[in-house]
């Protein structure tokens, strides 16, 4: 038997074998019950999803990154103004400091979802 397709393609004509254009239906309708299945709502990574969706709009990361920032540089700058003669160095570390979190703060008020 030819497992090739033949005809007249001047009379849109195709000849298939009936066992091959069964394969083809039973795919197709495969393949549809796959599509509704997935367009069902059931989805299996649902969970995940809305935990990455409430970590990004809860914006964690930044403010925990923030927090920790500030927790640091009130400890560093209780350490500065307990020193009796601070050096240069000593005074270049706090500058970094808080140069830094100028940048952090920028950063955190610059970045987030585009309110559409």
């Amino acid at each position: 038997m030819n497992d090739k397709f033949s005809g007249d393609m001047g009379r849109n004509e195709v000849e298939l074998d009936l066992n091959k254009f069964m394969d083809l239906l039973q795919e197709q309708n495969k393949l549809k019950d796959r599509i509704r299945e997935l367009e069902s709502g059931v989805n299996p990574w649902q969970k995940a999803i809305f935990i990455a969706h409430a970590v990004d709009s809860w914006r964690i990361f930044p403010r925990l990154f923030l927090g920790v920032y500030i927790f640091l540089l009130y400890y560093a700058t209780m350490w500065f103004m307990e020193l009796p003669d601070p050096s240069i160095a000593q005074s270049g570390l706090i500058a970094t400091i808080v140069g830094a979190g100028a940048a952090w703060f920028g950063l955190y008020t610059g970045t987030g979802k585009d309110k559409k």
